[in-house]
């Protein structure tokens, strides 16, 4: 149990990320469907999607990113934004995480007394899948960071790597090499957080 409380504690967002990177873009990719795979979903959905990007295509996504914000971004702010993607850039690779919604649609349909609950459940079913491909990634020896350019980029996404209709983008998990250190995370006092009754 404390071997997975460590994974927990160590995993943080990582933005100066690399390319010196150990393992194989196969071994990573294993890495993450495993990862996927395992986390739990409501009614066992199994709604989270997620496309892998290496290479030209990592780089593709942030060059669509960049297109994207220059017209929304003050000019004055422009080089702070680019400066912030080129770090994504630099890194190895982009994990897309996407929200099947036919089944939701389905789930909502087939049992009506929840049918306002499955949306949300959906939303957890991602995040846990998230976080666990997240932590996965940490435990291997890299780095990573969380992204949230949807829906500004949803459209450019589904259109250069052919994304199926029913798949909602929902965020951007950035990874490779760490650079340099997280640093340290502050928390909130317990009191704040936490109850326990008896």
């Amino acid at each position: 149990m404390s071997q997975f409380l460590d994974s927990l504690k160590d995993r943080r967002s990582f933005y100066a990320l690399g390319r010196d990177v150990k393992l194989s873009e196969e071994e990573i990719t294993e890495l993450i469907k495993d990862a996927v795979k395992n986390s739990p979903t409501a009614f066992n959905a199994q709604s989270p999607r997620a496309v892998i990007l290496f290479n030209d295509a990592h780089e593709k996504l942030w060059n669509i990113v960049e297109e994207a914000l220059k017209p929304l971004t003050p000019a004055e702010a422009f080089p702070n934004t680019q400066a912030k993607i080129a770090g994504f850039r630099n890194a190895l690779g982009t994990v897309l995480f996407f929200k099947e919604t036919d089944t939701v649609k389905h789930l909502q349909e087939q049992f009506a007394l929840y049918a306002d609950n499955f949306p949300d459940w959906a939303e957890q079913s991602n995040g846990i899948a998230t976080a666990n491909v997240w932590t996965a990634l940490n435990a291997a020896g890299l780095g990573a960071n969380l992204q949230h350019y949807n829906p500004v980029i949803d459209d450019a996404v589904a259109k250069e790597w052919d994304i199926p209709a029913n798949w909602q983008l929902r965020s951007q998990l950035v990874f490779g090499s760490k650079e340099g250190d997280a640093g340290e995370k502050e928390y909130l006092a317990d009191d704040e957080r936490f109850r326990v009754y008896r």
